[in-house]
């Protein structure tokens, strides 16, 4: 029979002192990190002990170094002699705080792991950036270095803070995520603004899906970039059913001169331009890329109707008049215009009559997660039908798994499957903040859970708190 319990065979030699000698730098950063980062759950910091700002400082001097790449070893060096004199700093306020201790043995481990001498460079405090002017990351970087430096000379004790990114998505019937992560389901039929702001403009059209139903989905998109002095004239892209080109409507695939070096995913540098289309799938994928203003947009085909992810900074979003107030990715449909009710989505009490001209078919087997059923082919789902088909591509019960169903229920079209995949998909690709991703369903039982997380991550990080100190 065995002994009883949840040990795996050898588990107990992972509290061998071997093992605890091996992994003791990781398990003190560990308690770095998340000590550090929720004062007051492992040991309470006074207010003059910086040990924080040192761990801080020192994971933003390494997030970008990769041990692949020549100059690791310099680099870590550098990084781990400044965390070193920060931690000197601050000694004496931090005596007796367990993460000021902990940091002293990661460091003094690491050094010896790289054979890090304890003198030498160290990072300079303000490396200076090369100003791009078409390239939005260069602009906002420099001017946040900027400011960053002359706060600090003029005594001051904030600075202005890196740009942040808002997200909108639209597919279905349609679902809209707005940019305040707001998830509506929408009538919207004929044509509608998405974004409309000093430098990007985004419109689509929604058609009717079946008879009898208020659902409509998206047959249509048009997107202007607006012209931005000494990078991009005007350029206009427009996607159609059965026409997603890989150009803009004047022929061209990029504009501006190319504006800085881009690292490809095999390592090789190139120039880019101010913007530019990449065809990810013929006819299926396109993604558009606007470097001088940092947006990204990915469009998709899937059936007879087009998918929409945007990225865009907040402060880009926010740049637009009271004639421009009309955009459903900032605040949402209209009352009248709404099918959900609140945040509920009431699903259909029967499969639609989808009309004896359209194809019924059996259940067919899935073959690729990116390949789309014929146009025009409808099933009649009962609910246990369309919540399995659904669960084959959505793990997660969230909102993209409850609209599935409702565009399954509503439709019988088996694409609207592959669209909420893929719009989960171009959400955790844009959304610039991992613990929104999850939208539950107002009274759901995931919803409960989910608004519990924060209690467990605190749970979770008191007992990684404890295992350390076991470990040590």
């Amino acid at each position: 029979m065995g002994r009883a319990g949840c040990c795996y065979r050898g588990a107990e030699r992972l509290a061998s002192p071997s093992a605890v000698r091996r992994f003791r730098p990781l398990l003190l950063l560990i308690i770095g990190l998340c000590c550090g980062a929720h004062i007051g759950q492992c040991q309470v910091a006074t207010p003059q002990c910086r040990i924080q700002k040192c761990t801080t400082d020192f994971v933003s001097l390494t997030s970008h170094l990769t041990p692949a790449v020549d100059g690791f070893d310099t680099e870590f060096c550098k990084a781990l002699r400044a965390y070193s004199a920060c931690t000197q700093r601050t000694a004496k306020a931090c005596r007796g705080n367990l993460v000021f201790h902990s940091a002293l043995l990661g460091i003094s481990d690491l050094m010896s792991q790289r054979s890090c001498s304890r003198d030498g460079p160290t990072p300079s405090a303000h490396p200076e950036i090369p100003l791009e002017p078409c390239n939005y990351h260069s602009r906002t970087q420099h001017t946040h270095t900027h400011s960053h430096s002359h706060s600090h000379s003029h005594g001051h004790g904030h600075s202005r803070s890196r740009p942040g990114y808002l997200f909108c998505g639209l597919f279905g019937d349609p679902h809209l995520r707005t940019f305040k992560d707001s998830f509506q389901t929408c009538k919207v039929e004929g044509a509608w603004p998405l974004i409309d702001n000093d430098y990007l403009s985004v419109q689509v059209t929604n058609v009717p899906v079946v008879p009898g139903s208020s659902a409509t989905a998206t047959n249509k998109i048009t997107i202007i970039f607006k012209p931005y002095e000494g990078c991009t004239d005007q350029r206009v892209y427009q996607a159609v059913t059965d026409s997603l080109p890989a150009a803009f409507d004047d022929g061209t695939v990029s504009s501006g001169d190319p504006i800085h070096t881009s690292f490809g995913a095999d390592g090789v540098a190139g120039k880019v331009r101010a913007l530019w289309i990449s065809e990810r799938s013929p006819g299926r994928h396109v993604e558009l890329h606007a470097g001088y203003i940092g947006v990204t947009v990915i469009i998709r085909q899937l059936g007879r109707y087009l998918t929409l992810a945007v990225r865009i900074p907040e402060e880009l979003a926010q740049a637009y008049d009271d004639t421009q107030d009309l955009q459903l990715c900032l605040n949402g449909c209209p009352s009248s215009e709404r099918i959900d009710q609140a945040g509920h989505l009431p699903l259909p009490l029967s499969p639609p009559a989808l009309g004896l001209q359209q194809q019924q078919l059996h259940r067919p087997s899935y073959a690729s997660q990116t390949q789309a059923y014929p146009h025009g082919a409808t099933h009649v789902f009962a609910m246990d039908g369309a919540k399995e088909r659904c669960s084959e591509q959505l793990e997660v019960l969230d909102i993209y798994f409850h609209s599935c169903v409702f565009d399954l229920l509503t439709t019988g079209d088996a694409n609207f499957t592959l669209a909420a995949h893929s719009a989960q998909k171009d959400m955790e690709s844009l959304h610039p903040h991992r613990d929104r991703w999850r939208i539950y369903p107002r009274g759901s039982a995931a919803s409960y859970f989910h608004s519990d997380s924060q209690l467990i991550k605190k749970l979770a990080l008191l007992l990684l708190c404890a295992l350390s100190v076991v470990f040590m």
